[in-house]
């Protein structure tokens, strides 16, 4: 009678599969398209502040769902990219004397103790005008010219850790 060895150690070898597919490979590969993305959009970008805080975020929703979202770093940055991405409306600026405009502005009174806003060292005056500003827009035309080779890019990520042979032993170890 033949006698069959490494059951086991092939049982454990494809219990292994679906987790390292939920937990590694496809987050990979998400990742891998939304960079292609995010690189496109730091070309794009008309701020280089920005364009070095933009960033890709992978996290899975459910077992079977990965969310991938390319954005801004929060912060003052994600205001300007907001601001660049989506353009901003006619508006008046005022000096209020708060604490935001005290820390963007630290010299709020003009000469008889006013508040008033200071630009180029002048003082301005209690309140501007601001005719807005046109919009840059930079993530949405990235997501737009880049989509396929995205696709490509997470398709070459899946191909270079799956094959025929299937998935090595080492790379089930390796983090990606």
């Amino acid at each position: 009678m033949a006698k069959v060895t490494g059951r086991d150690a092939v049982k454990r070898y494809m219990a292994a599969i679906p987790d390292y597919c939920r937990t590694k490979l496809l987050p990979g590969a998400a990742r891998a398209g939304a960079k292609v993305i995010a690189d496109e959009a730091r070309d794009r970008c008309e701020s280089d502040r920005v364009a070095a805080a933009i960033v890709v975020k992978a996290r899975p929703v459910t077992d079977d769902t990965i969310r991938v979202v390319v954005t801004v770093k929060r912060g003052f940055t994600y205001s300007l990219g907001t601001w660049l991405e989506y353009g901003t409306s006619p508006h008046f600026i005022a000096a209020l004397g708060g604490v935001g405009a005290r820390r963007l502005n630290t010299r709020l009174r003009d000469a008889k103790g006013k508040l008033s806003l200071v630009i180029g060292g002048q003082p301005v005056g209690p309140e501007v005008f601001h005719t807005g500003s046109r919009a840059f827009p930079f993530l949405r035309p990235a997501l737009d010219v880049k989509e396929g080779e995205a696709i490509r890019a997470a398709q070459n990520f899946i191909n270079t850790r799956l094959a025929r042979k299937g998935i090595g032993p080492d790379d089930m170890d390796d983090d990606l």
